[in-house]
């Protein structure tokens, strides 16, 4: 048994270098596009904050911004677009079948960046947050853990709460590659996609939560054109894909309404769907490979600047807005703090990801290597008292 195991995994080690041999638009193990893609998911969700969402409910900002407002309103699918492009880089980044090194990638990528923003917001809402934001020293303790949203604690900055569903959808992943079928990942996604649509018909809470029911079909979607993008187009990923597509749309304009009533304002069904299905197209060109000169080329800075400008632009530039308007103009604070926002992510990037991402990596790789060592010593032992 021992050895088909062995087999099994050098057999899934061959499957995945496979992957990395059919990459064309494809610099080390990054895909050229996806951190385009990333960078205009990313700036959607900034304009829609800052020239919408921000002043439309919540007194959340003083600075109304109407020139952006009816196209920034549909800027929050940005985070759909996340959540696709997650499907696609997580499932490659699972790919290798190592439970252990998916771990630490997922570590590494994440907390840096995260410690680095999530402190930078703690001090920038104790500085200038009053009235409207404010942060106690524990609420930053146990935000910095970045699981302040699975034990009832508010975060620091509103869109944490998007790192809640993929650290979700990171243990579905961890959980396939813990009992070792990463390779019938084709499988698990038909087995979500069919539970998805189970439970939009019957809603049953606990499993909703447990399936990201609300946000599933991108993940699915992703997942698939990474499946397409590695091994080629099958009959079973087109219909994954083009059922997901269906359930994309219906998840994305369910909540129509409700938007509708808490800001105030009017949605396009068609507009919505018209966008969902862009991300389709877009993300299909990419898994087939017919990109052109946007997937040759590399948009590397574009893509590092993506997590820390999400993490940073939120309270911050509500809070900017909330200093200075209306003594300063509003199209001049409204540019200038995006241009702050862009800056200050690419200073976390080079001042802390460039060089403590790997620092981290190393220890963790030590770490692990010392846990797996003191494992097989008390193995050992026991079998030598038996």
């Amino acid at each position: 048994m021992l050895r088909s195991r062995r087999a099994g995994r050098a057999s899934g080690c061959r499957r995945s270098t496979s992957f990395v041999k059919r990459q064309s638009h494809v610099t080390g193990t990054r895909v050229n596009e996806i951190d385009l893609l990333r960078f205009f998911a990313a700036l959607a969700v900034v304009f829609f904050h800052y020239s919408f969402r921000g002043y439309a409910a919540d007194a959340m900002s003083v600075m109304p911004y109407p020139l952006l407002a009816s196209v920034s309103k549909y800027g929050g699918l940005g985070v759909e677009l996340f959540f696709m492009i997650s499907g696609f880089v997580i499932l490659m980044t699972a790919a290798s079948g190592n439970l252990r090194r998916f771990i630490i990638s997922r570590i590494v990528r994440l907390y840096p960046a995260f410690w680095a923003c999530c402190t930078i917001t703690f001090a920038v809402t104790i500085a200038i947050g009053e009235p409207r934001y404010s942060a106690s020293v524990g609420q930053y303790l146990v935000n910095m853990t970045m699981l302040s949203g699975f034990v009832g604690v508010p975060s620091i900055d509103d869109v944490y709460w998007s790192l809640f569903v993929e650290l979700k959808f990171y243990a579905l992943v961890a959980i396939v590659l813990l009992i070792g079928r990463i390779q019938q990942a084709q499988t698990f996604i038909v087995l979500w996609l069919v539970a998805s649509i189970a439970l939009e018909l019957h809603p049953i809470g606990k499993l909703r939560y447990l399936l990201l029911t609300d946000y599933s079909a991108f993940f699915i979607a992703g997942a698939a054109y990474f499946l397409i993008w590695s091994k080629g187009v099958s009959l079973t990923k087109t219909a994954i894909v083009t059922v997901s597509w269906g359930l994309a749309v219906f998840q994305s304009i369910k909540g129509l309404k409700d938007f509708e009533t808490h800001y105030n304002t009017s949605m396009s069904s068609y507009v919505v769907a018209g966008i969902v299905t862009a991300f389709f197209a877009v993300m299909t060109l990419v898994s087939l490979r017919r990109t052109g000169w946007v997937g040759r080329r590399r948009w590397l800075l574009a893509g590092v600047l993506t997590y820390p400008l999400y993490l940073l632009h939120h309270n911050i530039g509500f809070m900017i807005f909330n200093r200075a308007y209306p003594r300063v103009n509003a199209h001049l604070l409204f540019w200038g703090t995006i241009i702050v926002a862009l800056l200050s992510a690419y200073i976390v990037h080079i001042g802390v990801e460039r060089p403590f991402s790997s620092l981290m990596k190393d220890a963790l790789e030590k770490l692990a290597d010392r846990i797996h060592r003191l494992t097989l010593r008390s193995s050992g032992r026991a079998e030598a008292r038996r």
